[in-house]
């Protein structure tokens, strides 16, 4: 992954969650604050202007990246996406394997995200969408990049269509206990969103 590439998959992020904002915002009415969709449209917007020929490597535009994630996204979302991306970046090898990079930096991005926001899979937020993404990068890497993403990519889907059955314990969301089972997370499915973009751009 080139800086072209990195800058593929932010702009096609970008995209996604300014066509599915609206969703996105439906599901946070439904257990939060109704500004998920808002602020991950403004956040990779933000992102995305961001000029790929400005910088020197795919790891310093995804760790701008990131920066701009922290400081344009409103709520917890920004510092939880803009971890992500700052651990990718710093865990990012340009020399390596396409695909065992992509793996070995989206498990950094991935237990950043969780150490940052105290969390585990299993508490219905982005991280079971996540954490199962990148279980199944490090399982098909060796089948190479595609084949890894496309399996991401179903894992991440299938683990936040996952958090309709769990009982948030983090977040606004957990004040609502078992009144919360029935909704599916919104940091999850925009997590799901952004393998998504991966897929779409990087396979």
């Amino acid at each position: 992954m080139d800086t072209v590439d990195a800058a593929a998959w932010i702009e096609r992020a970008a995209a996604l969650m300014h066509e599915h904002a609206e969703e996105l915002t439906e599901l946070d009415a439904a257990i939060g604050d109704s500004d998920h969709g808002a602020n991950m449209d403004r956040g990779f917007a933000a992102a995305a202007g961001l000029e790929a020929g400005d910088f020197e490597d795919a790891a310093a535009y995804l760790k701008k990246a990131g920066m701009t994630l922290v400081s344009t996204v409103g709520g917890a979302s920004g510092p939880l996406y803009g971890t992500f991306f700052l651990r990718f970046a710093k865990a990012w090898d340009a020399d390596a394997d396409p695909a065992s990079a992509v793996a070995a930096a989206f498990a950094a991005g991935a237990e950043g995200t969780a150490e940052r926001g105290k969390s585990q899979e299993g508490e219905a937020t982005m991280l079971d969408a996540l954490l199962p993404a990148s279980r199944a990068l490090t399982e098909r890497a060796q089948d190479g990049l595609g084949p890894a993403l496309e399996a991401a990519q179903q894992a991440a889907e299938e683990g936040a269509a996952a958090t309709e059955d769990m009982v948030p314990t983090k977040g606004r969301a957990s004040y609502l206990g078992e009144r919360a089972k029935g909704h599916r997370d919104p940091g999850a499915a925009s997590a799901a969103l952004l393998v998504r973009a991966a897929r779409e751009v990087l396979a």
